[in-house]
C-alpha cells in the first residue's frame, strides 16, 4: 500500500473515531460524568421552591397555600440519584434527571426577551441554554422546538417531556416548558414566566389549562 493510501486510511480513521466519541459524550450517565463536565446539579428543597419566605405574618390561608406548594416543590426531588448509579429502567434516565435539577436551578431568575443566561431567561432561552449545556442544540424559538420528537396524549406524559402553550391566543404556539413531574393527574412543569421568570407551575391551573396546545417527547429515557 502508498504511504499516500495509509495516510488517508489513517485520517478517516481518526475523523471516525473522533466522530464517536464526541457522539458517546452527548448523554451524561451518571454523576461522575456530570460533575467532570460541570453540570451536575444535585437536588434539593431550597432550588424547588418558587417563591420567597413572607417578610410579615400570613393568614391561615396564605399559609395553607405555601405548605401545598412546598408538597409540590419535594416531589420534584428525587434523592436515588444522589450517588453514582445508574437508575433502573423504570426510572428517568439519569440525563433526565440532571436536565431537570439544572432547570430547576434557574428558579428565581427574572424574565428577560431574548435571555439565555442568570441574568434573564425567556422561555425558550431557558430550554435552549440547558439543552446545550449537555451538547444538544433545540431550535431557539418555541415554535420551532414544537416540531421536535413525538405528540403525546397528557395521560402519557413524562418528565422531561416538552410542553406547549398558545399564550398569545389562537393556536400559534408562543410559550414551552419542560415537566418535572407528573402526580396522577397533575402535571408540574418549569418555564421562564414574562410576570415571574423561572417558576413551576401546575396544568391544573385555570390559565395554563386554557392556554395548553400540546405535549412533545424529544427525550427517550
Amino acid at each position: 500500500m502508498k504511504l499516500s493510501n495509509k495516510i488517508l486510511l489513517l485520517f478517516i480513521f481518526l475523523i471516525v473515531t473522533s466522530i464517536s466519541f464526541s457522539q458517546s459524550n452527548k448523554i451524561i450517565t451518571s454523576k461522575a460524568e456530570a460533575e467532570k463536565k460541570g453540570i451536575y446539579s444535585a437536588p434539593s428543597i431550597e432550588k424547588a421552591i418558587a417563591y420567597n419566605e413572607p417578610k410579615t405574618k400570613i393568614s391561615k390561608k396564605e399559609q395553607k397555600e405555601r405548605e401545598k406548594k412546598l408538597k409540590k416543590a419535594k416531589a420534584l426531588l428525587n434523592t436515588k440519584n444522589e450517588k453514582d448509579i445508574f437508575i433502573d429502567k423504570d426510572e428517568p434516565s439519569y440525563f433526565t434527571e440532571q436536565l431537570v435539577n439544572n432547570l430547576v436551578d434557574n428558579i428565581g431568575v427574572g424574565y428577560s426577551f431574548g435571555g439565555t443566561s442568570k441574568n434573564g431567561f425567556d422561555c425558550s432561552g431557558l430550554l435552549y441554554s440547558t439543552f446545550k449545556k449537555f451538547d444538544i442544540e433545540l431550535p431557539r424559538v418555541s415554535s420551532s422546538m414544537a416540531d421536535l420528537g413525538e405528540k403525546i396524549n397528557t395521560t402519557n406524559a413524562e418528565k422531561g417531556d416538552l410542553i406547549f402553550f398558545a399564550t398569545g391566543g389562537g393556536n400559534r404556539i408562543t410559550h414551552v416548558g419542560l415537566i418535572t413531574e407528573v402526580n396522577n393527574d397533575e402535571i408540574l412543569f418549569v418555564h421562564a414566566s414574562t410576570s415571574s421568570g423561572v417558576i413551576i407551575s401546575s396544568l391544573t391551573e385555570t390559565y395554563y389549562q386554557n392556554t395548553f396546545v400540546q405535549i412533545n417527547r424529544i427525550l427517550e429515557n
